[in-house]
């Protein structure tokens, strides 16, 4: 009789009734579908090795969840590179404070070995977290004995102080023990420094480096200092230091070369203090500086190449301004609030070359940038365009290539170099777009062969020409549907 009537009600109102249907079927299916998904948060909240908390995970680009979870090699040694700086810059940074309340860092299921007094290892599996952080996200443990409270490192992990940010980013390393024994006599590291005259006619470039084997074999230290006026030919300051004058820290990024000193302040502004003897000429130059970086406004530090190349870089000011004075043979210049720039290298530096460069434009600041290795290597790190403005860290792009125009010529050693009078980078990613434009003002070159070290120097290198940079940088472009715009003063470096 039901299925009778059944057929009756479908034969009589069909399309309504294979409305009725569809809509039973389709509410039986979601309840199913939720159904399982409570299934699987049941399994999975009661599940070890998930991490819980908040309401966004984010994980390492093209994990395997699974085999994180079971244990697998693909699962070993998982970490996210420059976390400080995702946290920082990215996750917990102004820019996404309307729509972000809380981030923590947590990390679950990290091989460790611990080895006793006696020398036995034991395997352990380690978790880290970060107390303060954990319980915002709403994910902290139930304590039933004792304190879980923030120490002296999760701050400093969560929010440095200017001062502790420059150590940590900034610090010095010694000479890798695993680089290869003829490498070992090129392996440099240095603080840079540069500054402009208000007129941007006049700028400064400043090294404090050390050298070699450091600091069991034959090393020692030099401070080098160019300075520039638009139009003219560069004078070129030197002063080599002994071992036994420098001080330097791994944990720190003060460095002493003799009197000579880079010194981070308590306020995490660098002061800065060198001088030097004129090549081929014996005038004197002595430079005081305090570089104030802008907040915000620097790349951290990250080492490429792996074994082939050892080229680590940071920059702790991309955007500064100094202030001080630069004395060449008694004749002094003040600077006040005077556009300025740190970075610091370290690195094999035998067959390298790199493109670079580093502008302001407007209320933003660009860094761009690749390095080179000749030879059986043959490394090629591809270019990269890191912008930055008020609020940090902006955008990533990936220009496949630098467009020169080599529509200047200058001397060097008595050769005529072509060399870059324009420069254009452009690259789109998703809705994001970026063009840069830059005009060279003024250029000057050496002779890498003149400076090479190692036993395999080689004079016929095809690009021998180091060619340093001033001009000026128009950026135009969108990114997160915002146009950017603006233009200024910036330093490029390339080869030719």
């Amino acid at each position: 009789m039901i299925a009778r009537l059944a057929l009756r009600g479908l034969l009589d109102r069909p399309w309504r009734s294979l409305f009725l249907l569809g809509g039973f079927g389709l509410g039986v299916g979601v309840m199913i579908t939720l159904l399982a998904i409570g299934e699987a948060m049941v399994l999975q909240s009661k599940d070890e090795k998930l991490v819980g908390g908040g309401d966004v995970t984010v994980l390492p680009e093209g994990l395997d969840l699974e085999v994180m979870k079971t244990g697998g090699v693909g699962g070993m040694f998982v970490s996210i590179p420059n976390a400080r700086f995702v946290h920082r810059q990215l996750l917990a940074s102004p820019r996404l404070g309307d729509r972000v309340a809380a981030v923590a860092p947590q990390t679950d299921g990290v091989l460790l070995y611990v080895r006793t007094r006696d020398g036995v290892e034991h395997p352990v599996r380690a978790l880290g977290e970060i107390p303060s952080a954990t319980r915002a996200v709403g994910a902290a443990p139930t304590v039933v004995a004792g304190s879980w409270a923030d120490d002296d490192h999760d701050r400093g992990w969560l929010a440095p102080t200017p001062a502790e940010l420059r150590h940590e980013i900034d610090r010095f390393h010694l000479t890798p023990a695993g680089i290869a024994a003829e490498d070992r006599p090129t392996w440099g590291e240095w603080h840079y420094f540069n500054v402009l005259s208000a007129d941007r006619k006049r700028w400064a470039f400043l090294t404090l480096a050390v050298g070699g084997d450091v600091p069991a074999g034959e090393w020692g230290g030099q401070v080098l200092l160019t300075v520039h006026e638009e139009g003219r030919a560069a004078r070129r300051f030197v002063r080599t230091v002994a071992p036994r004058d420098i001080a330097l820290d791994t944990a720190r990024a003060d460095l002493a070369l003799g009197a000579d000193r880079v010194e981070v302040l308590p306020d995490g502004r660098y002061r800065v203090t060198a001088q030097a003897v004129e090549e081929g000429g014996g005038a004197r130059a002595t430079v005081a500086l305090v570089v104030t970086p802008a907040p915000g406004a620097y790349f951290p530090g990250t080492s490429i190449g792996g074994d082939a190349l050892v080229s680590g870089y940071a920059v702790p000011a991309l955007r500064a301004d100094a202030d001080g004075e630069l004395c060449v043979a008694g004749r002094c210049e003040r600077f006040e609030a005077a556009q300025a720039y740190h970075d610091h290298n370290w690195g094999v530096w035998r067959d390298v070359e790199w493109e670079w460069g580093a502008a302001r434009a407007g209320s933003h600041t660009l860094l761009y940038g690749r390095v080179l290795r000749a030879g059986p290597d043959d490394v090629r790190e591809p270019l990269f365009v890191y912008l930055v403005d008020s609020l940090g860290f902006r955008a990533l792009f990936r220009p496949k290539a630098i467009a020169y125009e080599d529509a200047r010529t200058i001397r060097v050693g008595g050769a005529t170099v072509r060399v870059p009078a324009r420069a254009t980078m452009v690259d789109a990613r998703g809705g994001d777009t970026l063009r840069i434009a830059l005009e060279v003002e003024d250029a000057v070159g050496s002779d890498v062969r003149r400076d090479r070290r190692g036993p395999r120097s080689d004079a016929r290198r095809a690009r021998p020409y180091f060619i340093q940079m001033k001009g000026i940088a128009r950026v135009s472009g969108r990114v997160g549907g915002a146009i950017i715009a603006g233009e200024g003063t910036g330093f490029f470096e390339t080869y030719r």
